[in-house]
């Protein structure tokens, strides 16, 4: 069974479940173009891949992007680290990694792909589509990211392809365009209930002046949330919603309005290496039970380490903080020069939630947290304050059997484990 099903059938199951699920989004090709790979400050183990420069233009350094056999390297060795669990693709990525190679048959991984890419996630260069009201619109079509062509062999019960899409709708406070984005919507619904395709529901703030304070943004999108899932029933559901965070109140509001609705974030821009964790940590606090990071995963200075203090974080076995630490730490042994020094990363940064990473679509700072007084005075302290090293006997206690009691341990026990185990991983 695939992590996916397994977690989303536990967070049904039992209301304390502490079971949550990272998605990895490398579907920036249906956005960006050209730049949607990346910087290349960050390689797969495998290295460089051969690319052509004439060398009076320009140098290979001097692209700066990743090229796309590079980007489909990264996407290889997250899948096989097996901690996010579940992976987002553009369709023809997808079929490449998903049907012609396989990569998912044997991993708990779930492929994914982007299912329709509506205009405000057109974010070329020199383009002016991010300035418009969204547009509903749809480049892959179900059976190409079920089987790689236009019809799928419905008699088999699996498809070689992903069977799992993300559908995007953007509300933008207009009657026309959000009838309009609706009906796009319940095409998609009927067809997928009809081929058997799963989906999850990506609901973005308005991409233009919608008319409506920020802060009450917020409100407007939970209540089309549930008035535009009311009139759908449980065979055309999402399995599970990404939407931005607005904070404490309006997550907690939407997670408990209906148990059978589970809520997950969206990333935004890649911001500070706190921004990212502290996200992850809040939004899972007050009701989010998926998180799915794209920019802040991909431009990330180590991403396998990055995704590892992800899940650290959603195990509940390390803070925001410490996770920020201990990926500096682990960049240190690396040799790998961070791109803020500790201090600046550990603050906190509006973050854009725009594709073009800024323009009117709403900003969300998680400052007026009601945890935030006491996580200033946290990362105001010293690596030696705010992480005692444990003194005499075990670094951390163990269970009868030998394995750790993660239930026993103190704060600083737990940061002394995960840091042994980074180190062994990480060199």
């Amino acid at each position: 069974m695939k992590s996916l099903d397994a977690k989303l059938a536990d967070i049904r199951a039992n209301p304390s479940s502490r079971a949550f699920i990272i998605a990895d989004a490398k579907d920036a090709d249906m956005a960006f173009g050209v730049r949607a790979p990346g910087p290349r400050d960050y390689l797969a183990t495998r290295g460089a891949r051969a690319a052509q420069f004439s060398p009076e233009v320009w140098t290979r350094d001097e692209f700066g992007h990743r090229n796309l056999p590079e980007f489909l390297d990264i996407i290889r060795e997250v899948t096989r680290q097996g901690l996010v669990d579940i992976m987002l693709m553009s369709a023809s990525v997808n079929e490449q990694l998903t049907i012609q190679e396989g990569l998912f048959r044997d991993s708990h991984v779930t492929p994914a792909a982007r299912a329709n890419d509506t205009t405000d996630v057109w974010a070329v260069r020199h383009g002016s589509y991010l300035k418009q009201p969204s547009h509903p619109f749809r480049s892959a079509t179900i059976d190409h990211i079920q089987c790689g062509k236009a019809e799928c062999d419905r008699d088999q019960e699996e498809f070689p392809g992903a069977n799992l899409g993300l559908y995007s709708i953007t509300f933008v406070n207009e009657l026309e365009q959000d009838l309009a984005a609706l009906q796009a919507f319940k095409e998609f619904r009927i067809e997928a209930e009809r081929k058997r395709f799963r989906y999850f529901l990506e609901v973005f703030d308005p991409n233009v002046d919608s008319g409506i304070p920020p802060e009450k943004l917020g409100e407007y999108i939970n209540d089309n949330i549930v008035r535009s899932l009311a009139g759908v029933t449980g065979a055309g559901r999402p399995l599970f919603l990404k939407i931005v965070y607005h904070g404490p109140r309006l997550m907690e509001e939407l997670a408990q309005f209906d148990p059978n609705l589970v809520v997950g974030v969206l990333g935004g821009s890649a911001g500070t290496t706190y921004d990212a964790f502290r996200l992850i940590h809040d939004a899972q606090k007050y009701g989010a039970r998926v998180a799915l990071f794209g920019r802040k995963i991909n431009n990330a200075e180590h991403q396998l380490a990055f995704i590892e203090m992800l899940r650290l974080i959603t195990d509940g076995r390390l803070s925001p903080e410490e996770a920020v630490r201990a990926y500096h730490d682990v960049l240190a042994r690396l040799k790998i020069p961070p791109k803020r020094p500790l201090e600046q990363d550990l603050q906190l940064t509006d973050q854009a939630m725009s594709y073009g990473g800024g323009g009117s679509r709403t900003t969300v700072t998680v400052r007026n947290n009601p945890l935030a007084g006491r996580d200033k005075t946290a990362v105001s302290r010293s690596p030696s304050e705010s992480r005692p090293a444990p003194t005499g006997g075990p670094a951390w206690p163990f269970k009868p059997d030998g394995s750790p009691d993660f239930a026993a341990m103190t704060s600083a026990q737990r940061q002394a484990y995960d840091e042994a185990r980074l180190k062994q991983r990480f060199g």
